[in-house]
């Protein structure tokens, strides 16, 4: 709770607040101080319009109508504000915490009285007094009520008395005669405080004494000074408790406001329902702090973490710096104090980095630390209305000091690695360019998951260098693996840092890798990424490996021919492992135009028939009209292709022992027109054999 004292006292004075009241702009101040910065105005400058306290304007309004401020740090302590009539210009002077707050006002004769003031009291006053909050420096004009018109904060009250409580001496024993002993019980029935000797012979657990109930002394401590709840009673209204909440006005305000003052017309709720509702508010804004409160311990730690490890590579790095250059001939020796210079210049530098980082991470969490402390005090409070007069403050407060916490401030500013090695080996005429080299491996590069993903049989990959890392890199290095468990394989070396892989198996899952290097070797690799393929093929013809004389339309789903010979058509997806169904669909079938179907290899001749060559596996006619529908289906796992014709199996297998990469295909002239149909199932009847594990890669 150490934290929390900067939150516990007054501004004014340094002290822990006495008597604490909340000015309009929401912060607190001393009753006594408050008395002591007080600067009478000259009457013609405080119309009773203009008055912060008065009827004419809500002391909460004052927050809206005093939106330009023209008060600045760079003036000579003068201050005027919009809204409330000004404050004779006085000179600013400091409190004893460094907060800039008014000297009090030149004391006023008192004035003639016919009856004498009653010993004791206060004095009044004066008229048309003026005050300056000493925190954020506006100004207000006191009605004819005086500080009285401002509430108390009873909940800061509570806050200080438990504070000093904690803080005070061990209690003594109430019935000692000569220098009381630590007390260790306490009698709630009759309010004493005992040391063991004192209880055993006063307060014998026997008779009626056997009923009391004792208690450790701090618990008995706060038992004592806890009391019922104070029922506040209204500023405006001395008689009147307060009862309702102005939603309008944020304040309190009592039956006799709704009835007869400003806040008839306004939107009001129950005090105690509006109670609940803001402590709920502070309580749900202290989770989001309390949260960045843990994130900002653990940065700390990181950060002391790698002042360690700066200070253990510095000590390391030097070691070696001065081996290497005491090797060396005379002439060297000048040049060495010049690297050690700079070495030494880095080392400070990474170090002081660090440390004002930590420098500035520990006060903002003090702070915060010291706010959370304090809101929860104040939740403990049980007085309503003087928890509402200070939860809105409160919760801007702590949304405005987690908004502090945001990107950045929890990231390290600095690298702890020292990036420079001495390379020794050049001649004696060269010693005078000796200089630092970089002779380092890049660092392991990092995969951006946000951007790698896969696409049908095509991955997608992009990785980056480590934020912090200023080595140099001259290219990466892209593995996969078969997409079966076995060993990698080096897919791209280049220096781009984004790359597609096509032409993978469907219904595979690949590991890849990357890697960085430079003139220094080879990096560590990155983490592995799995990746799946597409559990089903999606293809369509392949506009780039057709003969000329084919035609696409439908997004080259569908295909005819502008000649009266055969010309071969292929997908753009090919097959080496797994199962796969695709069907074509015959919209013209004109003169028995006998087209081919079935799948290919890569160098298949284009201009006959599918199938006169023994680069393709097809079949031809066999009962095929217009709006027939053909299914090819290709079975690596066995090695077999089957063809369909209206959902009809034509014989057993159409191919066996088929092995490699083949791609779907088709042969047709101008008098045909198919259109393609993938992503298919396996039609029902047909059961997949059991997978070959030596299944070739494509």
């Amino acid at each position: 709770m150490d934290e929390m004292e900067e939150e516990l006292k007054c501004p004014v004075c340094g002290s822990f607040f006495r008597e604490p009241i909340i000015l309009p702009c929401s912060h607190n101040i001393c009753l006594a101080c408050a008395r002591n910065i007080l600067v009478q105005t000259p009457d013609a400058e405080s119309p009773q319009s203009s008055r912060a306290s008065g009827s004419g304007v809500s002391d909460y309004d004052y927050l809206d109508l005093d939106k330009m401020s023209l008060y600045s740090e760079a003036d000579s302590g003068y201050g005027s504000y919009g809204g409330f009539v000004s404050a004779p210009t006085t000179p600013c002077q400091k409190s004893p915490n460094g907060v800039r707050v008014f000297p009090p006002a030149v004391p006023q004769p008192p004035p003639q009285h016919h009856l004498l003031q009653q010993p004791g009291s206060l004095p009044p006053i004066p008229r048309n007094s003026c005050i300056t909050c000493p925190q954020c420096h506006r100004s207000l004009i006191l009605d004819d009520r005086g500080l009285r018109g401002f509430p108390k904060n009873r909940v800061l009250e509570g806050v200080v008395d438990r504070y000093q409580q904690s803080k005070a001496a061990a209690l003594k024993c109430q019935l000692c005669e000569k220098s009381p002993k630590e007390a260790t019980v306490m009698c709630e029935q009759c309010d004493v405080f005992y040391c063991d000797p004192c209880r055993l012979r006063c307060h014998p657990p026997r008779g009626p004494l056997a009923k009391h109930r004792l208690v450790p002394p701090a618990q008995g401590r706060i038992s004592r000074r806890a009391s019922p709840r104070k029922i506040s009673t209204c500023t405006e209204h001395e008689l009147e408790n307060l009862s309702m909440y102005c939603v309008q006005c944020k304040m309190p305000v009592c039956y006799q406001c709704l009835e007869e003052g400003k806040h008839g017309t306004h939107e009001v709720k129950a005090l105690g329902a509006m109670w609940k509702l803001h402590k709920g508010q502070l309580s749900q804004a202290l989770n989001g702090l309390s949260d960045r409160a843990t994130e900002a311990k653990e940065f700390l730690v990181q950060l002391r973490n790698m002042v360690q490890h700066i200070q253990e590579n510095g000590v390391e790095f030097e070691a070696c710096l001065v081996a290497q250059c005491d090797a060396l001939i005379d002439a060297l020796n000048r040049r060495k104090a010049q690297l050690l210079a700079r070495v030494n210049k880095e080392h400070e530098h990474k170090l002081k980095v660090v440390r004002d980082q930590i420098s500035h991470c520990t006060v903002k969490l003090r702070q915060t630390t010291g706010l959370m402390e304090y809101c929860l005090e104040v939740i403990k409070e049980n007085d309503p209305s003087g928890f509402l007069q200070i939860s809105d403050a409160l919760i801007r407060r702590v949304h405005m000091t987690e908004s502090q916490w945001g990107k950045g401030t929890l990231t390290p500013r600095m690298n702890s690695d020292f990036d420079l090695t001495l390379d020794s080996g050049p001649l004696l005429q060269t010693i005078h360019q000796l200089d630092f080299v970089q002779m380092k491996v890049p660092a392991a590069p990092m995969l951006q998951l946000e951007e790698c993903c896969t696409q049908n049989n095509s991955a997608t990959l992009s990785w980056k260098q480590p934020p912090l890392s200023t080595i140099a890199v001259d290219g990466y290095i892209l593995e996969l693996d078969d997409g079966n468990g076995g060993q990698f394989r080096e897919v791209y070396v280049g220096t781009e840092t984004i790359c597609t892989v096509d032409g993978l198996h469907f219904n595979s899952t690949y590991k890849s890798r990357v890697k960085a290097f430079n003139g220094s070797g080879v990096g560590q690799y990155s983490k592995t990424l799995i990746m799946q393929t597409s559990e089903i093929a999606w293809f369509t013809f392949d506009p780039a490996s057709a003969h000329p004389d084919i035609m696409f339309s439908n997004d080259n789903l569908t295909v005819t021919c502008n000649s009266y010979d055969d010309r071969v058509v292929m997908g753009n997806s090919a097959f080496s492992r797994g199962v796969h169904y695709w069907e074509m669909t015959v919209d013209r079938y004109d003169n028995h135009p006998d087209p081919a179907f079935g799948v290919a290899r890569a160098d298949v001749l284009k201009d006959v028939m599918l199938g006169k060559d023994d680069k393709a596996w097809a079949m031809t006619d066999g009962g095929i009209s217009k709006g027939g529908t053909i299914g090819v289906l290709l079975d690596f796992t066995r090695g077999i292709l089957i063809f369909l014709i209206n959902d009809e199996q034509q014989g057993p297998v159409a191919f066996e022992a088929l092995e490699g990469v083949y791609y779907p295909a088709i042969s047709l002239n101008r008098n045909v027109q198919v259109t393609l149909h993938t992503g298919l199932p396996i039609p029902d009847f047909y059961t997949p054999g059991e997978a070959d594990p030596t299944g070739s890669v494509c």
